[in-house]
């Protein structure tokens, strides 16, 4: 289990210190659009409790976690039309993991349509806006 930073990227969008591109939030999650998408609409779904990986969150908090991924899954998968979603989540570096802070990545996948490598490429604000704005009006 990886000891948590609170000075970590995550922990610094909860207090509201980097901007993001809020699709959802509630008391025990955030979830918002990823800066460097793998697809249209790849979101992140962030815990408030400060967990490094799933290791060392509460088994409640992940709960409520998880029932938020089973909640926007769905809609986002309508919002940008994709056929499908892929939900990730890694545990410590070997794994692929670059944030230390519990999240959990839905990524729309069309038929056909291949995914733009890992952190390759920072997405246009603007594009990340018009896909925030898509998503949340069918939250």
């Amino acid at each position: 289990m990886a000891a948590y930073d609170p000075d970590n990227i995550f922990a610094k969008i909860l207090r509201g210190e980097i901007p993001c591109h809020k699709l959802y939030e509630d008391d025990e999650t955030l979830a918002f659009l990823d800066i460097m998408p793998r697809t249209e609409g790849h979101a992140l779904v962030i815990t408030k409790e400060p967990a490094a990986d799933l290791f060392g969150i509460t088994p409640e908090g992940l709960g409520a976690l998880m029932a938020v991924v089973q909640k926007l899954a769905p809609k986002i998968q309508e919002a940008v039309g994709a056929d499908g979603v892929l939900i990730q989540q890694f545990n410590g570096a070997a794994a692929g993991q670059t944030v230390f802070h519990l999240h959990v990545h839905i990524v729309p996948r069309k038929e056909g349509e291949r995914m733009r490598p890992e952190g390759a490429t920072m997405a246009d604000p603007d594009a990340l806006a018009a896909t925030a704005e898509k998503i949340r009006a069918v939250l």
